[in-house]
C-alpha cells in the first residue's frame, strides 16, 4: 500500500509504544556520602597517581617550624617527659577513656627482673587481665606476625648516626622500611629524620620519647611517653598522624595497649623473632654475634613461609645495620616479599590521616575519639586473617517508585524488582502520541 501520513503515524505511535515498554536504567542515589572523600586506600587509583622517591610529598595545609629549627626544638622535652605538664586535652582525653572503662586497671609493673617485668602477687602477666607480651601473651588487636610468605621490614631506635648508611642502603636495593623512632632521637638527629622521611619516603612510627619500660609506668606517663612522639612526627611530616608504635622492649600489656588505643589511635606491633642486635658489640654473656644472626636468618627464611615474619631489628649501632645488609640477600633467594612492616594490611595506610606515605594529608589531631567504639584495625594476629578495607557503606536507597534495588557485590545497583516507567518514559509516550494523532487527522 502506498506510504501516507497515516501510515507513518501509525509507525510513530508503535514505536512510542515499543520505547516505553523497555525498562529505563535505573538512577541509583547513595544515602549519604562515605565518610570520607578520597577512594578507599586499596582503591587501583592510588596506583597510578603514587609519587615517586625524590617527589615532594603532600602537608596538611598547616605551616610548621622547619625541622631542626631552634624553634622547632624548643617546642618539646628535652628528656623524660613531666606528665603533670602535657596539654590538658591529653589529660582530659585520658580521664574519658578510664571512665568510659576502656583502660584496664591492671597494676603497674616494676623491675625488671633478668628483662621481664615483675607484677604484684596475684597478678598473673599470662592472665587475659594482665597479658603481658613481654611473656608472649598476645592481646587481641596487637601485631605479631605477617602474612604468609611476607617479611614486614623494620627498625627500631632511630635516628642515629649509623641510620644513614642504613637508609642509603635501602634506597639502592628500593626497599621500603618503617622506622620506630624515639622521639629525642629525632631532636637530636633531625637530619637523619628527614633522610628517611623526605628522601626514602619511609613510614615513621611511634617508639616513645625516651625509651623506657612501658608497664612500669602511670597511665598519664604512658600518654605523654607517646603523645609527645606522635606530637613531633605530626609537626614534622606535613600533619600526618602517626598509627602504630612498637613497645620498648616488647614491654606492653592490656592496660598500656589500651591507652595507646583508645586514647591516640595507635595499634601495637610487636615481633615474632628477635635478631638479639641490639647486644652486637657488647660484653654481656647473652651478647650475640654476627654469626650467630646469619644462622638464625638463615633459619627463619629458609622455613616456613606460615606465619610470615616480622623481625626485631634495629639502626642502633653500625653492627645491626651492617648485619641487616649482609642477610638482605636471603630475604630474596628464599621468596619472601620484603614489605614495610606498618604496610602489611595492604591498605597502604601507614598513617591515621593520610592516603598512603605521600598522598593527601587530612588536618588532625593527634587524639582519637575516646567515645567512639571501633573494631581492631586489620592486621591480625596469629589464626586471624588481615581485614580488607569495607569503610565505604553498602547499602544503597534507590529512588525507584515500584522495585527496589540493592547493592551488588562489586557495589554496583541491582534491581530486585519488576520493570518500572519512569517519567521520561511517560512524557514520551504523550508527546508521540499527540504528534502521531495530529498526522493521522491532516491525513484523512
Amino acid at each position: 500500500m502506498p506510504f501516507t501520513w497515516g501510515t507513518f503515524a501509525l509507525l510513530a505511535l508503535l514505536l512510542a509504544c515499543i520505547g516505553s515498554a523497555l525498562p529505563s536504567h535505573s538512577h541509583g542515589s547513595r544515602s549519604a556520602l562515605p565518610g570520607t572523600w578520597f577512594h578507599p586506600p586499596g582503591h587501583p587509583v592510588h596506583a597510578l597517581f603514587r609519587r615517586q622517591n625524590g617527589t615532594a610529598l603532600s602537608t596538611d595545609g598547616i605551616s610548621y617550624p622547619p625541622v631542626g629549627s631552634p624553634t622547632w626544638a624548643a617546642a618539646y622535652p628535652s628528656s623524660t617527659p613531666d606528665a603533670g605538664a602535657m596539654p590538658q586535652a591529653w589529660k582530659d582525653a585520658l580521664n574519658t577513656a578510664v571512665q568510659a572503662g576502656k583502660i584496664p586497671n591492671v597494676p603497674i609493673s616494676s623491675g625488671p627482673n633478668n628483662g621481664m617485668p615483675v607484677y604484684p602477687p596475684g597478678s598473673n602477666p599470662n592472665s587475659p587481665q594482665v597479658c603481658s607480651a613481654t611473656y608472649k601473651c598476645r592481646i587481641q588487636g596487637d601485631v605479631w606476625d605477617a602474612p604468609q610468605g611476607v617479611i614486614g621490614i623494620s627498625f627500631d631506635d632511630g635516628p642515629l648516626p649509623p641510620s644513614d648508611r642504613l637508609y642509603n642502603f635501602l634506597q639502592m636495593n628500593n626497599v621500603k622500611a618503617t622506622h620506630f623512632f624515639i622521639g629525642v632521637n629525632i631532636i637530636s638527629y633531625a637530619q637523619a629524620f628527614l633522610t628517611a622521611f623526605n628522601v626514602n619516603q619511609d613510614d615513621i612510627a611511634v617508639h616513645t620519647w625516651t625509651h623506657p619500660h612501658m608497664t612500669t609506668l602511670s597511665n598519664e606517663d604512658v600518654v605523654a611517653q607517646l603523645a609527645w612522639s606522635m606530637e613531633l612526627i605530626h609537626n614534622s611530616t606535613g600533619g600526618r598522624v602517626p598509627k602504630f608504635w612498637r613497645p620498648p622492649y616488647g614491654d606492653t600489656d592490656v592496660r598500656v595497649s589500651a591507652i595507646a588505643k583508645e586514647v591516640l589511635g595507635l595499634t601495637t606491633i610487636v615481633w615474632n623473632q628477635d635478631t638479639q642486635d641490639w647486644t652486637l658489640g657488647t660484653n654481656g654473656t647473652s651478647a650475640t654475634t654476627p654469626a650467630q644472626i646469619h644462622n638464625n636468618m638463615q633459619a627463619w627464611l629458609t622455613g616456613n613461609y606460615s606465619p610470615g615474619l616480622i623481625i626485631l631489628e634495629h639502626e642502633l649501632t653500625d653492627q645491626s645495620v651492617q648485619a641487616f645488609i649482609d642477610n638482605y640477600p636471603l630475604i630474596g633467594v628464599n621468596n619472601w616479599k620484603p614489605v614495610s612492616v606498618v604496610e602489611l594490611d595492604g591498605l597502604n595506610a601507614p598513617y591515621q590521616n593520610a592516603q598512603g606515605t605521600t598522598g593527601p594529608v587530612t588536618a588532625a589531631d593527634i587524639l582519637t575519639d575516646v567515645n567512639a567504639s571501633s573494631p581492631p584495625l586489620g592486621l591480625a594476629g596469629p589464626g586471624k586473617a588481615a581485614a580488607s578495607n569495607s569503610s565505604s557503606s553498602t547499602t544503597d536507597h534507590s529512588t525507584s517508585s515500584s522495585a527496589s534495588s540493592t547493592a551488588g557485590a562489586n557495589g554496583s545497583i541491582k534491581n530486585n524488582g519488576a520493570s518500572s516507567t519512569s517519567t521520561p518514559g511517560v512524557l514520551r509516550l504523550i508527546v508521540m502520541t499527540v504528534f502521531a494523532t495530529s498526522l493521522a487527522a491532516s491525513s484523512l
